[in-house]
């Protein structure tokens, strides 16, 4: 597709999205030259960057369809990205047609390319908004048109909380949303850490300092601070390979090489 048919106008063509990055590493074409440039740069310092961002992805996947299990028909999927294949309403939609799902992300060529594909879809819409405003995200018409927030919802955090450097503030965040939401309601986060050998990590993190997004790592004590006010589900806070995986064949020898811890917290009914 010709970037003219998904671009928006007064995108800065200079400077590398994060969620464009991305796109690309997941095999998207909705990036510029200045996204491949850095992700080649990133995969160079970091070899098996492309493989650990698919293994999140993997996660995400397993996580909705946990949580259709459960019963659960409604999504808000927060920073989600520029939808590429194996996006959470096709995961949704195979197995239960009629659930609803929400994109919001600030990154304006994520939502643009979100409503094209959405554009004929009643159970799916896109909200261009800031996840750090829960208040504006969960009051907008979008929301409110779609999802029924007395009832309860998942909401996903899927490689996202890495890019706000504060933890007060991701904390914040998600206290927002979790206090909003309905009893029995589910919370999905997966976050980048550093835990792991060697020092590749720590220069993907200082690179990522050149996009729109600088990213912040957290250790597993952190990262489990999120989870507040949350019964946290089995098997609790993991690296996101370790989270309930569907075969042996998904879990290597290292799983902590997939630099990233996932879980899933349910809001208490009491």
């Amino acid at each position: 597709m010709h970037e003219s048919a998904w671009m928006p106008t007064g995108l800065d063509p200079d400077v590398p999205s994060a969620a464009r990055v991305y796109d690309y590493f997941l095999g998207g074409y909705h990036n510029l030259a200045v996204d491949r440039e850095f992700a080649h740069r990133a995969q160079k310092t970091m070899p098996d960057l492309p493989l650990v961002l698919r293994t999140s992805r993997r996660f995400l996947r397993r996580a909705v369809l946990y949580l259709l299990d459960q019963g659960i028909t409604q999504f808000l999927d927060l920073g989600s990205g520029i939808p590429t294949a194996g996006n959470v309403h096709e995961i949704a939609h195979a197995a239960a047609p009629r659930s609803r799902v929400v994109y919001v992300d600030r990154d304006s060529v994520a939502i643009a390319h979100a409503a094209l594909m959405l554009e004929n879809n009643d159970h799916a819409a896109a909200l261009r908004a800031d996840l750090r405003q829960p208040r504006e995200v969960l009051h907008s018409d979008v929301v409110t048109g779609l999802l029924d927030l007395s009832k309860p919802v998942a909401v996903l955090m899927s490689a996202v909380l890495h890019f706000v450097e504060s933890d007060a503030e991701a904390q914040s965040i998600v206290a927002g949303y979790r206090n909003a939401i309905a009893p029995g309601s589910y919370m999905m986060i997966s976050q980048g850490t550093q835990e792991t050998e060697g020092g590749q990590v720590e220069r993907v993190i200082r690179l990522y300092d050149e996009t729109d997004s600088p990213f912040t790592p957290r250790d597993r004590e952190r990262f489990t601070r999120l989870f507040k006010g949350l019964e946290l589900v089995e098997p609790g806070v993991v690296y996101v390979p370790l989270w309930r995986p569907e075969s042996p064949e998904d879990v290597d020898e290292h799983p902590e090489l997939s630099c990233a811890y996932g879980a899933i917290g349910r809001k208490p009914l009491y």
